[in-house]
């Protein structure tokens, strides 16, 4: 009898495992979620969540591309305002997608999650130890006194460092933006593969050589929750240069041929729900999309600004491949 008795509650774990259906999710590899909020829609959807993070947001949509016969995830993540285009033209993405709640910004053919402002960070004890002015213009960082302090994630691989390419277009126009890339190239602009390489790694706050870096707006405040009390003040500061800010908003969708579309759907929705956007602060470092949501008190260190740059639409669309290959040819060729 104590056997049966031992038996019974295993019998009835593995058939629940069993019944539970997996969806994947795609998505870069700076996508974090607390588990207990992952374990409550796994509950509630009788569903096991596997995420797959697929590298940064450039890797993950070319991944995506090569996978499209046959997608590796039912939904992604990760795809913002500056890569968006290139995932409608390849066809990633499901014809027909769940309803969106309001949000403060919105993506075409996906549902909106967060947004943030892609800009330079700088440190503070760095400059202040040089007793070197902060830079007022991105001309500036050609002069001889700014030479090699700069690192920034490539536009080829990374989503800010795609980003901060499209500010500049958008604010210098092409021709003044890459005149501008040449002569950063000459004044020693170091180039990292990704965001995290750039700012934990090259970036002199985390021991690297370089004091500026193209960062996120979020990233002060974030310094001042992970130092469990060390900063009471970030430091680290943002400079929101004309032609040097961006603001990137990334969504979540329903991939075209995924292998479960209703729970996919669900799970997309899901991104947008209360508890998801109270969490994505925090987590990720980053604006909830949906409208109203509370922000958590230490986000009063993460400063908006009061403009940002962009080409059009239409012109991201249409010419950011031709746009990355030519910064490609000016700064690394």
């Amino acid at each position: 009898m104590k056997r049966k008795i031992w038996l019974l509650p295993l019998l009835s774990v593995s058939a629940y495992m069993q019944a539970q259906t997996e969806v994947r999710l795609a998505a870069h590899k700076s996508f974090s979620l607390p588990k207990a909020v992952i374990a409550r829609f796994e509950r509630e959807n009788n569903a096991k969540v596997s995420v797959i993070q697929a590298g940064n947001a450039n890797e993950m949509l070319n991944k995506l591309i090569l996978s499209r016969a046959n997608p590796i995830a039912d939904a992604v993540y990760g795809l913002d305002n500056a890569n968006i285009g290139k995932a409608r033209e390849m066809g990633v993405l499901a014809d027909e997608q769940p309803k969106s709640l309001p949000v403060s910004v919105g993506l075409p053919s996906v549902l909106a999650v967060d947004y943030g402002y892609v800009t330079l960070n700088y440190d503070k004890k760095w400059f202040a130890e040089k007793k070197l002015p902060l830079p007022k213009t991105l001309q500036d960082l050609t002069r001889l006194e700014y030479k090699n302090l700069l690192v920034t994630p490539s536009p080829a691989t990374s989503s800010p460092g795609l980003s901060f390419l499209m500010a500049n277009i958008g604010s210098m126009g092409e021709a003044g933006a890459f005149k501008w890339w040449a002569q950063m190239r000459q004044n020693g602009v170091k180039v990292a593969k990704g965001w995290s390489e750039a700012y934990y790694t090259d970036f002199s706050h985390n021991g690297g050589a370089y004091p500026l870096v193209v960062g996120y707006a979020a990233s002060p405040a974030a310094e001042v929750y992970f130092s469990k009390g060390k900063y009471s003040e970030p430091p680290t500061g943002n400079l929101f240069l004309k032609g040097g800010v961006f603001r990137q908003v990334e969504g979540a969708a329903v991939l075209k041929g995924a292998k479960q579309p209703e729970l996919a759907a669900k799970l997309v929705q899901w991104l947008q729900s209360g508890e998801v956007q109270r969490a994505v602060p925090s987590e990720m470092w980053v604006y909830p999309a949906v409208k109203n949501t509370p922000l958590p008190d230490v986000f009063r260190f993460a400063q908006a600004p009061t403009h940002t740059d962009s080409p059009s639409r239409a012109d991201i669309n249409a010419k950011q491949r031709g746009w990355v290959g030519r910064w490609i040819k000016t700064v690394l060729k």
